[in-house]
């Protein structure tokens, strides 16, 4: 059987559990990151839920801040890494982003600099810690940010 990673907006309440429920076991109890930390601008946010063979296994979520477009909250639960999951949300997240989008950024944890820097994603600045976990910030480069969204946002 083929393996299917599927991912989705969500709005509907029942889903946003999920993604929360996602979020909570992947940055609360795995990571050990402060709850009130994890539980900001969710109303303002846009939230995705990603599945592997019909499993919920990750979630994502982007929101407008005064920069632009930050892309926020990735998250694959322990037993679905290594499957694509992380792929496919971040392609979708770009994806729904709206069509005048003019900067897009995100903190990335050290270990998933490599995934980021596949959709054209750049270290900017120094290393620095967020919740006690290190990251760097990442900026989608004009250049690709221009391509990707001229050639139907594939990568």
């Amino acid at each position: 059987m083929q393996s299917k990673v599927e991912v989705k907006k969500v709005t509907d309440p029942a889903d946003l559990e999920i993604v929360f429920a996602i979020r909570r076991k992947v940055f609360v109890e795995e990571q050990d990151c402060p709850p009130e930390l994890e539980w900001e601008f969710e109303d303002e946010s846009t939230h995705f839920l990603g599945t592997f063979n019909d499993t919920p296994a990750g979630a994502a979520r982007w929101r407008q801040t005064e920069k632009g477009y930050k892309l926020e909250r990735f998250a694959v639960l322990k037993e679905f890494r290594g499957f694509g999951v992380g792929k496919v949300l971040v392609r979708t997240v770009l994806d729904n982003l709206p069509p005048d989008v003019q900067y897009i950024y995100l903190n990335a944890q050290l270990t998933a600099i490599g995934l980021y820097e596949k959709f054209g994603f750049v270290k900017e600045g120094p290393q620095f810690e967020e919740a006690g976990i290190q990251h760097f910030k990442m900026v989608l480069k004009s250049s690709k940010l221009n391509f990707y969204m001229a050639n139907g946002r594939e990568t």
